[in-house]
């Protein structure tokens, strides 16, 4: 695990809540990322980063909604946004 998801993990075994899948898609999204930039017509990685992106957006919604609190420690952490 890296050092973000083990920051916003709620216990030693959390591998489930939002916040630790928002981390481990946001590793995801940054090393596709990196990927598409060097393999410009890897059409199935551009779609995987997009569902990977939409499922963040998603859980970062659900956060926003229900745990703001959460949701906010999240971005921080993350370098998310603004």
């Amino acid at each position: 695990m890296s050092k973000n998801v083990k920051e916003l993990a709620m216990h030693d075994k959390d591998t489930g809540s939002s916040e630790i899948q928002i981390a481990l898609l946001t590793e995801k999204i940054e090393y596709l990322s990196k990927h598409i930039k060097q393999f410009k017509k890897d059409k199935h990685s551009s779609v995987g980063l997009l569902k990977a992106v939409n499922r963040r957006k998603k859980l970062l919604d659900y956060l926003k909604k229900n745990k703001m609190v959460s949701y906010k420690n999240v971005l921080s952490k993350l370098n998310l946004r603004k």
